[in-house]
């Protein structure tokens, strides 16, 4: 019997460390042949920890698994015979719903296999498309086959895959490099994490396959410090694929050598853009330099360089593998294949999705995101992360690719989508993201230095109740003026989440400019709570959780709120069951 544990950074979170020692204290135990192993993130992160029990031919999948709900499935199913019912999720014969309208590529084994035993990976056909590239094609015919495929780079800006490939293989030099981008600074966003967590071998392989097609022998992985475990199972992997002649001299007896080495980055966002990236791979500070030259003609150490991110190399082994034409037969006409996306906000399957390209942004979020939380209201989802923009409601069936993303004022981006509710105030958010992005700024433009500093004053003031007639206006212009003189992605994109949200809720910015009022009653400066006479029964609870003592009022007797008094803290509403304290 085997039994497997979700040890992605989302399972260990919940837990999953406490229940893999609970089955490791339990096999000891009873002196059991069982075969215990972890396995990254499936995509399910509001499952989590997930515990999987292999018996015989069938597989049961256990949820929200703690420390004593394992040894009750370890006495009661792996040595009593007997599956609990109540706390299982997944069988053989009844799989994830979740999963039925995903086509998993990039995630293929992501929460399926060991990330630490490259065995595992290889018996899930690892490895063969690098074998088949290097012994059966010519580095022409590699790059061919990712055309065929029709693959965009999944970072965010979803440029040619192969045209990029080509670009660095055209370029004259002896040495080139590649460079993957597992920087990932969008907040909201883990898509790149997990596949690093769940299938490092995925992409070192991709990597390499990129490394013969280009002509380069040398691999770098740009991975955030912050991300510990995608770094501790990417060593682990590098070191064994080494040990396996997979990596290094001479692969698979071939010509070809390809060594791979890691990079850790400091998290800052503006090293997404690829020319601020090759800086810091340097050992220069992360900042953005005018092209021409692409880093394919002049690159790491002025050397032809391609980059790509995690996700786009995570999908080349099965473009080989299984043709170009295959993966092509997923999408639409001019956006290939499938893509990841990490669902979050208020959405309740929270966690990471893979979809065909051309899926409705409704199938994604009702369909397999299980809709919004508690049930209320969609509002809007923001999509692209600081550099993208919201999609309202009336929006909600737009097809999920490129040109249809585009055309809304947001971006596919890497693939964050963070759902919102009618309880978020869409000002406030589009301070959250400007606030983010005047932060990572690396200070070179002078658009984007000051122009984005003076866009979230204006924000923070509007939000605070003390917003006046032309900040929309200002807004717009600031905007068009950051866009047009910044060099690199980051300055160029800032203004979108405020440009969306001007653009499909400008009557959220009127009613904080004009009546100071915040429709989504989220901005606390602009909220005032009274209490309701008829509806108080004098409980004196909410009296009791004011911090100020601003609520006065005999017992059995309607209280009062003192509005000098009160800091808009919001506990009464959160204790009164009467629904007496209203909020304007």
């Amino acid at each position: 019997m085997k039994v497997r544990v979700g040890l992605g950074s989302c399972g260990i979170a919940a837990g999953g460390r406490k229940v893999m020692d609970r089955l490791a204290q339990e096999i000891k135990n009873h002196g059991k042949e069982i075969e215990l192993l972890p396995t990254g993130c499936i995509g399910m992160c509001f499952y989590e920890p997930i515990v999987d029990v292999f018996d015989g031919d069938k597989v049961y999948s256990y949820a929200n698994v703690t420390a004593d709900m394992a040894t009750e499935i370890f006495n009661s199913h792996i040595i009593g015979g007997q599956p609990l019912t109540q706390y299982i999720v997944s069988t053989t014969e009844k799989p994830y719903t979740i999963l039925a309208k995903q086509v998993r590529i990039a995630l293929r084994n992501c929460g399926v296999i060991d990330p630490e035993n490259v065995d595992e990976y290889k018996a899930n056909d690892g490895y063969k498309a690098l074998s088949k590239a290097l012994k059966e094609m010519t580095p022409e015919e590699v790059i061919e086959e990712i055309k065929v495929a029709g693959l965009r780079g999944r970072g965010g800006a979803g440029f040619p895959t192969w045209f990029k490939w080509n670009a660095a293989r055209q370029s004259k030099g002896e040495i080139k490099y590649v460079v993957c981008n597992a920087d990932e600074g969008d907040p909201g966003a883990f898509m790149d994490r997990s596949v690093l967590e769940g299938d490092p071998h995925a992409l070192l392989e991709g990597m390499a396959i990129c490394g013969y097609a280009i002509g380069a022998n040398e691999g770098h992985i740009y991975c955030r410090a912050e991300y510990p475990l995608a770094i501790k199972r990417l060593e682990i992997a590098i070191a064994d694929a080494k040990q396996r002649n997979l990596l290094g001299k001479n692969i698979m007896g071939t010509n070809f050598s390809f060594d791979m080495k890691i990079k850790k980055g400091a998290g800052a966002f503006v090293c997404g853009e690829e020319t601020a990236l090759i800086a810091s791979l340097e050992g220069e500070r992360g900042m953005p330099r005018l092209k021409p030259p692409f880093p394919a003609q002049s690159g790491f150490w002025g050397k032809p360089t391609n980059i790509n991110n995690v996700e786009t190399f995570a999908n080349v082994p099965w473009i080989m593998y299984n043709g170009g034409s295959a993966y092509a037969a997923y999408g639409t006409e001019k956006s290939k294949g499938t893509k990841v996306f990490a669902l979050a906000g208020k959405i309740k399957n929270g966690g990471l999705v893979e979809v065909p390209m051309g899926m409705s942004l409704r199938e994604v979020i009702y369909d397999i995101g299980g809709g919004i939380l508690n049930d209320r209201e969609f509002k809007a989802v923001q999509m692209g992360g600081p550099s993208g923009g919201c999609i309202p409601k009336q929006l909600l069936d737009t097809p999920v690719d490129y040109d249809s993303i585009n055309k809304t004022g947001a971006i596919m981006g890497s693939g964050g989508m963070i759902v919102m509710d009618e309880t978020t105030c869409m000002v406030d958010m589009a301070r959250f993201f400007l606030d983010f992005t005047v932060k990572e700024s690396c200070g070179k433009c002078i658009y984007c230095r000051i122009g984005t500093k003076r866009m979230l004053e204006i924000l923070e003031r509007i939000t605070t109740g003390e917003g006046r007639e032309g900040d929309i206006e200002e807004l717009e212009e600031l905007s068009i003026s950051i866009k047009d003189g910044s060099l690199c992605g980051l300055g160029q994109t800032a203004p979108n989440p405020v440009l969306t949200t001007i653009r499909y809720f400008r009557d959220e910015y009127e009613a904080h400019i004009r009546d100071k009022k915040c429709p989504a009653k989220s901005c606390k400066p602009l909220l005032t709570y009274t209490i309701n006479q008829d509806n108080c029964k004098g409980c004196t609870l909410c009296a009791q959780k004011c911090p100020v003592q601003a609520i006065t009022g005999e017992k059995k007797k309607p209280h009062v709120i003192d509005q000098a008094l009160c800091t808009k803290c919001g506990n009464c509403a959160s204790v009164c069951r009467l629904d007496a304290v209203c909020i304007e």
